[in-house]
């Protein structure tokens, strides 16, 4: 039992001792000490590090998830899904998936007849159907006579290129970036199987690939292999149609909203009114529509996790592609890392310095928590009125770090660093001359809280150019001790025999007065006859006899006071 209380007294103990050392060795430096420290990390972070990849993305998904102004979905895209009611539909004439060729070859050709605008393959076919090959056949013939369609290609691993026999210029649509571009590569990638689609040249990779924490959140315009750019399917959508595409290698996607924002039509469902003589669906359904046929069936394992799901149906993600690449309004996100750096380094050194010059906590706490709320609000709207991301996760990571570090040091030590007399003159020998000026507000007229209290506490202990403290004295007791409630004890302290520094603290003395009476107009809505205070003068002895010495000169400034009060 006893240990249990002997442990915290302890542990408060060394705490205390520690910052006081702290405040001893390093005072107010250690604010600068701390943001050079900062700076190393800022410099490194942005040459090799790049330790806030993660928070950038963090902020990006939260963002998304919150922002006021989301894009509206094209109304010309629809999804013709194979989801699992299509595929349960679909089972007793066709069997289990994959389908027979000659299901896509039919549906293909009746959609035609409605004059889509594209239509896009989000299935890879990669391999011929042993079993029917008059159904491959049928298939192909389909995509032949049409001039509108599109298909994936997917890139493997480039560690099996080696292994391939396929060079990017034998891929239509891959072009060279420059005249460096090795001619003898071989790529690995798994090409459509049937011979309309390589002939058309309509063909993309339809890769996505996440950021490193598993997250999908930019969509790849294309791949550079070897000097060999090889496009993504949107972006090959977007050539074939006029649409601008990105120079950028990657662009961040502007997500619609959460998945199912676009529209679906089941694919069982069209399949059907199209081979039916008496339709149902409208006959124009398709007519300048960009169709994506893909599926959405959890079983065929076709979900990636995005900022908005866990599990975004890949075949929305490579719509919301392809309709960023319509608008032209993908994300932009300038890596921009040396306008970071030195706006991070800013936020670091500005409160590096207000810490150091000893600016009001008050002060700091919301300036800084104003900078940090301007920071955050500009990455926001950013992403609400803008097509740019401005990321400022950096600065205000960095800032916020840095500003906890140095509040906990604040906190710690500033019983130790704070001005006061008392503590002075214990560190001191010698008879020394003290002035302690006493200020008392009258609250009748006005409502003095304590915070206001603090603002004149703090701009009268930093005007002038002398040391001094200033406390303010509060009590609820009456009758003499009643003099204490809202009170402001000023004190100095001079050697006994410094003239010169006795005359100082008296220029100072009225320096006190005169702001005083300035913050009273600032701060009070009745300022005048409000305040009454007395400047006393006496003997104090340095070291061990300090508290005594100061005990009896305040003893004797009240009792002056009071009969000075009593004599009006």
């Amino acid at each position: 039992m006893k240990l249990n209380l002997l442990l915290p007294s302890l542990f408060r103990q060394a705490y205390a001792a520690t910052a006081a050392r702290l405040a001893r060795h390093w005072k107010n430096s250690f604010y600068l000490y701390l943001a050079a420290l900062f700076t190393l990390y800022a410099l490194g972070d942005a040459i090799f590090l790049h330790g806030l990849t993660e928070k950038r993305q963090g902020a990006f998904d939260m963002i998304v998830r919150n922002r006021i102004i989301v894009p509206k979905p094209d109304q010309d895209i629809i999804i013709v899904d194979i989801n699992e009611a299509s595929l349960a539909a679909m089972a007793p004439d066709y069997g289990r998936w994959p389908w027979p060729r000659q299901v896509m070859g039919e549906f293909l050709e009746q959609i035609e007849k409605q004059q889509p605008r594209v239509v896009v393959f989000d299935i890879l076919f990669s391999d011929a159907d042993v079993y029917n090959p008059d159904s491959d056949a049928y298939f192909d013939s389909a995509i032949a006579s049409t001039s509108n369609t599109f298909f994936p290609l997917l890139r493997l691993d480039p560690g099996d290129d080696a292994l391939s026999e396929v060079k990017p210029a034998m891929i239509p649509g891959v072009q060279a970036l420059s005249n460096e571009a090795q001619r003898d590569a071989t790529v690995a990638v798994v090409l459509p199987h049937f011979a309309a689609a390589l002939n058309s040249g309509r063909l993309g990779l339809h890769n996505i690939y996440p950021d490193s924490d598993g997250v999908a959140r930019q969509y790849m315009v294309y791949q550079n292999a070897y000097g060999w750019k090889m496009p993504s399917l949107p972006a090959r959508l977007a050539t074939v149609q006029g649409w601008p595409t990105p120079a950028a290698q990657n662009v961040l996607l502007n997500w619609r909203g959460k998945p199912f924002t676009y529209k679906y039509v089941s694919f069982s469902d069209v399949y059907t009114d199209l081979s039916s003589k008496a339709k149902k669906r409208p006959s124009d359904e398709f007519k300048n529509k960009i169709v994506i046929i893909g599926s959405t069936a959890p079983s065929l394992f076709d979900s990636k996790p995005t900022p908005l799901s866990q599990m975004h149906p890949g075949v929305e993600i490579l719509a919301t592609a392809i309709d960023n690449m319509k608008h032209g309004d993908y994300l932009r996100f300038p890596e921009a890392r040396v306008p970071y750096l030195f706006l991070t380094l800013a936020v670091v050194w500005l409160t590096a310095w207000s810490f150091y010059l000893g600016a009001r906590r008050g002060a700091i706490d919301q300036l800084f928590g104003l900078s940090q709320f301007v920071l955050i609000g500009i990455s926001y709207a950013s992403i609400n009125f803008t097509t740019t991301y401005i990321n400022l996760t950096g600065p205000v990571s960095v800032g916020l770090l840095y500003f906890t570090v140095a509040r906990i040091y604040a906190a710690a030590t500033g019983k130790a660093l704070e001005q006061n007399m008392v503590r002075t003159t214990l560190q001191r020998s010698g008879e020394l001359r003290a002035t302690l000026l006493l200020i008392r507000l009258d609250s009748s007229k006005n409502m003095v809280s304590a915070a206001v209290l603090e603002l004149i506490r703090y701009a009268l202990e930093n005007c002038g150019h002398e040391v001094k403290s200033v406390e303010i004295l509060k009590s609820s007791q009456k009758g003499l001790w009643d003099l204490f409630e809202k009170t402001f004890a000023v004190s100095w302290v001079v050697d006994a025999a410094d003239a010169e520094g006795i005359a100082r603290v008296e220029a100072d003395v009225q320096v006190v007065l005169t702001e005083l009476t300035r913050q009273l107009r600032k701060y009070l809505a009745y300022p005048d006859h409000v305040a009454d205070w007395y400047v006393h003068h006496g003997q104090v002895t340095g070291g061990q006899a300090a508290r005594a010495s100061w005990r009896v000169l305040f003893a004797d400034a009240v009792l002056q006071w009071d009969k000075q009060q009593q004599g009006k």
